[in-house]
């Protein structure tokens, strides 16, 4: 049985290693690529993938939403997150969002190939140092709204100019901001914000 593969990767030469790659498994093939998460579900409706390999950082749509999207329409497609940003809190997310596993680009290809097979197979795969440090870093402690408001401040916009891009008062982004860096015990917005980045909590 071959195991129809999905490459999603916004850069060409990681997609293109990566086909080269699997397609020399005997049990693989390559049946689409796209560089872009919002053509991810189209890619699936017309080439019928059994796995998807999936980045996270993607223009269009990242992978947390093709990964959210794809549950909501019941797709049978198993999806294996392959990202260069290893960040616990990116492992939780897509986990919670119905990846069937995650690994590092740096994977050896050996291993890779073997991890498609077992998600293929219906078992859950994750890269084993970024889930014991997801495990020791703990839930991620952030409400929506203050994930929401850390976005918009990774910029270092005003709260002014924040309030206005989440239509919301600028005491209410104050005051979201303000528990945002008492939760990740930094003393500035943008240092919260790029705290929470690094790892993945945003």
């Amino acid at each position: 049985m071959v195991i129809r593969l999905l490459l999603a990767d916004d850069q060409a030469l990681v997609r293109g290693a990566l086909a080269a790659l699997l397609d020399l498994e005997r049990d693989m093939q390559v049946v689409a690529q796209v560089g872009r998460g919002d053509e991810v579900l189209e890619a699936v409706r017309t080439s019928s993938p059994d796995v998807c390999l999936l980045d996270i950082e993607m223009p269009g749509r990242d992978g947390i939403g093709v990964l959210e999207e794809l549950r909501q329409l019941g797709m049978p497609t198993r999806c294996l997150v392959v990202t260069t940003f290893g960040r616990p809190g990116y492992l939780r997310r897509a986990m919670d969002a119905g990846a069937s596993g995650f690994v590092v680009k740096d994977t050896p290809a050996p291993e890779l190939a073997e991890a498609v097979r077992r998600v293929h197979a219906g078992v859950r795969v994750v890269d084993p140092a970024l889930a014991t440090e997801s495990l020791l870093g703990g839930p991620n402690p952030l409400t929506e709204r203050e994930r929401e408001a850390l976005r918009a401040a990774l910029d270092g916009s005003p709260v002014q100019v924040i309030a206005g891009r989440l239509y919301l008062s600028p005491g209410t982004v104050r005051n979201y901001l303000s528990s945002a860096i008492g939760k990740t015990g930094t003393t500035t917005r943008v240092e919260a914000a790029r705290f929470a980045e690094d790892r993945g909590w945003l």
